[in-house]
């Protein structure tokens, strides 16, 4: 027992080690997370890149195509990432195939503009189907089709 306790407090060790030379030698930020036991959720991919980033002294400007701005209400749903402050920046997707699992979605629910994150990607008798869900809500949306979806969320300014 004692040397499983010791065989966890190396590896712990090293990994902590080596995520701070990482962050070193890279110059990049790590998100530390301390947590073992909270409910894992999948980050969005990438939808802009480096190089479609310019930072100024005075601005920062980002490169996309056909970019709107959208904003929040109070819902809570998607707290702590998305709230009534934040501003989003959204594009239209053009496929299924660009809609990952992880990404945050706008898709139109009655009249409301509903944004989630999509939580499970799949096929069915129908074709492609995302299953979202917001981050701080217990149960999904159920099944939605791409021609749902309304936009994607690419960046949250705060």
């Amino acid at each position: 027992m004692i040397l499983k306790i010791i065989k966890f407090g190396l590896i712990f060790s090293l990994g902590v080690i080596s995520s701070f030379l990482v962050m070193f030698l890279t110059n990049s930020e790590i998100p530390y997370s301390y947590g073992f036991f909270g409910q894992e959720t999948s980050a969005p991919q990438d939808w802009i890149s480096e190089d479609d980033i310019a930072v100024y002294n005075d601005k920062v400007v980002i490169f996309l195509k056909n970019p709107s701005l959208s904003k929040y209400a109070w819902s809570g749903s998607m707290k702590p990432v998305i709230d009534g402050d934040a501003n989003g920046i959204r594009i239209a997707p053009e496929s299924p195939d660009q809609i990952s699992v992880g990404d945050i979605v706008t898709f139109k629910q009655g009249n409301a503009l509903i944004v989630h994150r999509v939580i499970e990607k799949g096929i069915d008798e129908q074709g492609v189907y995302f299953i979202t869900k917001g981050d701080n809500n217990d149960l999904s949306d159920g099944k939605l089709r791409f021609e749902d979806i309304k936009y994607v969320t690419v960046a949250i300014v705060y």
